[in-house]
């Protein structure tokens, strides 16, 4: 028996609405617009945090669900305020911001959340209630290197002490952690502080001008690589010393392959910026977070590993050429690389 144009257009509509045939405009989900405000630019670890970001919006399970825009501004607290003001009149989804200032930032932030917008702040983060934040562990890092480094030393002799940026949240919690733990060793003296500014240039130079100023020098804290630090105690002639620094590939390999050398290496992973889009993406699809106050942890890397009495639950790896220092990857790439929900590719995080 023929059926009507019209009939079939009515069974047609009634399988639809029944379930019986997937509705694929229905399901489909538009992109989120999603910024992300970035205040500095000027180390590898930031710009491998970019380029985390732009790789893993392009992988599932993000693939399709971001539509990113990326604003990177002056290193001022109110060039990111102005930045972000603009930002908003947008009307994003959502803003991830690393910060530029903890506070300094708060009105703008506490604007963005009553305008509907979520907001998550990450690596350096700010202090407003409204905004979700997403870090490493900044009071664990530096108690843990502190301890590993005193404990190296047996509880005596002269150290230099990276303060970091200048101005940067980060830095001073770093600088404190140091400090605090070292407090615990009354035989230790702090005898000099140098701004690495989380670049190899800087601390090479900072400790270089330390060295020359002082005949004795125990250990060296850093902020930054530690490879730096070791460069200039080579360069100086002077004995090599244990070594605090960042989980950087070049600082992994100078450690791996200096004879003598003694570090701790600490890793703050530059896909930060991958987990705040993720949390973002989960927020917005509805889902509950467990905590506004995300930390993200990563193992510390070491010439000598050592159990924590502080926090005996960190993970520490030996440093071993192709495990965890690579020869044939970029110097300035940050370990490790990748979270365990997408694959992050070393060539990716290395822009190579």
């Amino acid at each position: 028996m023929k059926r009507t144009a019209a009939a079939l257009a009515a069974l047609s509509a009634i399988v639809l609405t029944s379930g019986l045939v997937p509705q694929a405009k229905a399901e489909e989900k538009k992109p989120y617009k999603i910024y992300l405000s970035n205040n500095f630019v000027g180390n590898d670890w930031r710009q491998q945090m970019l380029r985390i970001a732009d790789t893993v919006v392009k992988k599932a399970p993000l693939a399709g669900r971001v539509d990113l825009k990326v604003e990177n501004v002056e290193t001022t607290t109110q060039a990111q305020i102005n930045s972000l003001n603009n930002i908003i009149r947008t009307k994003p989804d959502a803003i991830l911001i690393d910060v530029g200032s903890p506070t300094a930032l708060n009105p703008t932030i506490e604007k963005a959340c009553a305008a509907g917008i979520l907001v998550i702040t990450f690596d350096q983060v700010a202090t407003a209630d409204c905004a979700y934040k997403v870090e490493s562990d900044w009071s664990m890092l530096p108690a843990v290197q502190a301890e590993w480094i005193a404990e190296k030393i047996g509880g005596k002799g002269k150290v230099f002490v990276d303060r970091g940026l200048a101005g940067a949240p980060i830095s001073e919690q770093l600088q404190s952690g140091f400090e605090k733990v070292l407090k615990n060793y009354p035989g230790i003296e702090i005898v000099g502080y140098f701004n690495g500014n989380y670049a190899l240039g800087p601390e090479q130079e900072g400790v270089a001008s330390l060295l020359a100023a002082h005949p004795q020098v125990d250990a060296i804290l850093t902020q930054g690589y530690g490879s730096g630090a070791i460069k200039a105690l080579q360069d100086a002639g002077r004995p090599l010393v244990p070594v605090a620094g960042g989980g950087y590939n070049t600082a992994s390999l100078v450690c791996a392959q200096t004879e003598g050398a003694q570090c701790i290496l600490e890793t703050n992973p530059a896909y930060l910026s991958a987990e705040a889009l993720k949390l973002a993406v989960d927020i917005l699809d509805g889902k509950e977070a467990k905590e506004k106050h995300v930390f993200v942890y990563g193992p510390f890397l070491s010439t000598d590993p050592q159990p924590s009495k502080l926090y005996p639950d960190v993970k520490m790896q030996k440093i071993e050429v192709g495990t965890n220092a690579f020869p044939d990857l970029a110097p300035g790439l940050s370990l490790p690389i990748t979270p365990d929900w997408v694959e992050i590719t070393p060539q990716e995080a290395a822009g190579s």
